[in-house]
């Protein structure tokens, strides 16, 4: 029984890391991906997890499972296409360490995942089944990812969403919109920025946005704010608002995947919907550290901290 399965894209970050002496910008070939970076995350803080997704027949695949392995992540739900490339996202950084996106995904491997390709013995036994938006962008990783959470329900599991809103991969507002609240109805734990939460709930009201997410089925909602902290609501009146610890930022890519991945490293097994505002404080104030660390340093993924560097002061 593993505490977190997560499904979804995994890719190479090609990151900003430098520009020449010549103003050429340089670049590294980070991995990444959401659901992929709250495996490593989660698995890195103690953990059990596994991942499903698709990867190409290229080096950047083989990059990617050994990634995974390296790090406790159970790869045997990454399935391998045999036509299509690994997906990349280039991942550039304005001089906050602020990121934007640009993505070479249509057609690649993880857009083909599909239902035949989840392993059902991944996602009927684990404690939490994960998975974010960009996999509801276009099919058949829509069908795939659905099916996988279908299953995982029925399984017993608990779901967690994370919207994670890429404006270049959907072909308009409306429709990103609608496929985002649509999955709300299938989670239990949601996971969204401060920037997130007007778009899902049509309020940027900390209170008033996210007592409309519960409405739409959701038990416990996390919004992260930057360098301004963490807010958590569960149920109608448990919630609160845990500054984080200020840090030196070099970039800020993978922050919200630690933080979630963090926050549920802590939740699996529990039953979250009996815990208290000072319990749901210090899982806060937990993944808080955690998403502070990685922002620390370059990288998503290689950024994460381990359950050792959360221990020291």
């Amino acid at each position: 029984m593993k505490d977190i399965v997560s499904i979804g894209e995994i890719l190479i970050d090609l990151t900003q890391c430098s520009v020449s002496p010549l103003g050429v910008p340089q670049f590294a070939a980070n991995p990444g991906g959401a659901p992929a970076n709250l495996a490593v995350a989660a698995s890195r803080l103690g953990a059990s997890t596994g991942f499903i997704g698709k990867v190409g027949a290229d080096a950047f695949g083989t990059y990617l499972k050994s990634v995974l392995q390296e790090n406790g992540v159970d790869g045997a739900g990454v399935v391998t296409d045999p036509t299509l490339q690994t997906t990349l996202a280039v991942v550039s950084l304005d001089s906050q360490g602020e990121r934007s996106f640009s993505f070479y995904r249509n057609p690649s491997a993880d857009v083909n995942l599909q239902p035949e390709d989840i392993l059902l013995s991944l996602v009927q036994n684990t404690r939490i089944l994960h998975f974010g938006s960009v996999s509801l962008t276009t099919e058949p990783c829509r069908s795939a990812t659905l099916f996988a959470v279908q299953a995982a329900q029925k399984a017993g599991a608990l779901v967690s969403y994370d919207p994670n809103y890429r404006a270049a991969l959907w072909p308009d507002l409306d429709t990103a919109i609608a496929q985002m609240r649509a999955a709300l109805s299938l989670a239990d734990i949601v996971k969204l920025s401060e920037e997130e939460l007007p778009l899902l709930s049509g309020n940027s009201d900390l209170e008033l946005g996210t007592a409309q997410l519960l409405e739409a089925g959701v038990s416990l909602i996390f919004v992260t704010l930057g360098d301004k902290g963490a807010f958590f609501r569960l149920g109608q009146s448990t919630m609160g608002l845990v500054p984080s610890a200020p840090v030196q930022v070099a970039d800020t890519n993978g922050a919200g995947d630690t933080f979630f991945g963090a926050a549920l490293s802590r939740l699996a097994g529990k039953d979250f919907k009996a815990l208290t505002a000072a319990e749901l404080e210090d899982i806060t104030r937990f993944a808080n550290r955690a998403a502070g660390l990685t922002t620390s340093r370059s990288g998503a993924i290689p950024a994460m901290p381990t359950a050792e560097e959360m221990k020291l002061p």
